[in-house]
């Protein structure tokens, strides 16, 4: 019985690990207001549209599925200098399917600084396991 219980669970753990996730949600904290950004899978991750923050900051998602040597997910935060945006700051996460178990919030909490002005840029992701409409 407990061989069972232990290959049940151990089973319902690989599918949890392995499973398809339908996308990846992250909270985004600017100026004292929280965001949700969501990002779906996509094979033109250069097609993803970054979504602004105030006057200053830009960022966009990447989730990746395949090819397997460059799956993942991405998080690109901009810094808009006139007309020209500037990476200043770049996350990269495995998927969940790499013999790790997602955790909530795997990004942990991220701040990115604008020094011109002194603001800040603060976001968390999690996956999310359903699809948005």
């Amino acid at each position: 019985m407990k061989t069972m219980i232990r290959a049940t669970c151990g089973l319902a753990l690989t599918l949890l690990c392995t499973a398809p996730w339908a996308g990846v949600e992250c909270t985004v904290e600017y100026g004292g207001a929280r965001s949700p950004l969501h990002a779906e899978p996509t094979t033109q991750p250069y097609e993803v549209a970054p979504q602004d923050f105030g006057t200053y900051f830009q960022m966009r998602i990447v989730y990746r599925r395949e090819p397997a040597d460059l799956a993942g997910i991405r998080v690109y935060v901009y810094g808009t200098k006139g007309d020209v945006p500037v990476l200043i700051h770049q996350g990269r996460w495995p998927l969940p399917g790499d013999g790790r178990r997602p955790v909530p919030g795997f990004t942990g909490l991220q701040r990115v600084y604008e020094p011109l002005r002194g603001t800040e840029l603060e976001y968390q992701c999690d996956y999310s396991p359903e699809a948005r409409p």
